[in-house]
């Protein structure tokens, strides 16, 4: 089940927006799961705008079924995601292909849970300039702790708050940063690449 200010509703195809390298990819949404299994890069966003404060948590799990894509790798995210080249800063005004590298011009928060083929996990600050995704030593991990276990369900927590920016995971800190100018005002999006994840329990929060 998903919420959001309060307000529980099953996951439905038409709340998200797909960009995906691979069209072909399939995104399942039954009984409350949102279910992404794909070959190439794919990013799922939530069409609603969010404003800090805010909280994001969710359940993932990287499936390992046997299937070709169940490589358990790549729990992304952005959140507070906009495009200021666009005059609304929507992520949707400019079609992406869903390559990693259409993001780079977002000005967004980013975390990458068992990327590199579950070898990091990581948190940037997106400075919405090509090629600029600063990556801080702090905010890159490699310890087991930080990394994907198959077939196990994951919470993960997003905050952003009064410039306090975090990620949780299981009720423990993966991530905090102190941002002097904080982005207030966006989307949020779970991506992945050649990967198959299942998404459940969605809330999204003021605070």
């Amino acid at each position: 089940m998903f919420a959001l200010g309060g307000c529980i509703h099953t996951p439905v195809a038409s709340d998200w927006t797909v960009e995906a390298h691979d069209p072909a990819a399939p995104v399942g949404f039954a009984s409350g799961t949102i279910d992404i299994d794909t070959a190439k890069g794919l990013t799922l966003w939530y069409d609603r705008r969010l404003d800090a404060p805010v909280r994001i948590t969710f359940e993932a799990m990287a499936v390992s079924a046997g299937g070709p894509n169940d490589q358990v790798s790549d729990l992304n995210a952005f959140w507070m995601a906009s495009d200021p080249a666009v005059p609304d800063e929507s992520v949707f005004a400019a079609k992406r292909s869903g390559r990693f590298e259409d993001y780079d011009t977002l000005a967004t928060y980013y975390v990458g849970i068992g990327g590199n083929r579950n070898t990091t996990t990581r948190m940037r600050r997106y400075t919405a300039r090509a090629g600029d995704r600063p990556l801080l030593p702090e905010h890159d991990r490699a310890d087991p702790a930080a990394l994907l276990a198959a077939n196990r369900w994951t919470r993960i927590a997003l905050i952003a708050r009064d410039g306090q920016v975090a990620v949780e995971r299981d009720g423990k800190r993966l991530f905090a940063m102190t941002d002097a100018e904080p982005y207030r005002s966006g989307w949020f999006g779970i991506r992945t690449t050649q990967s198959h994840l299942r998404i459940r329990r969605l809330r999204i929060t003021r605070f």
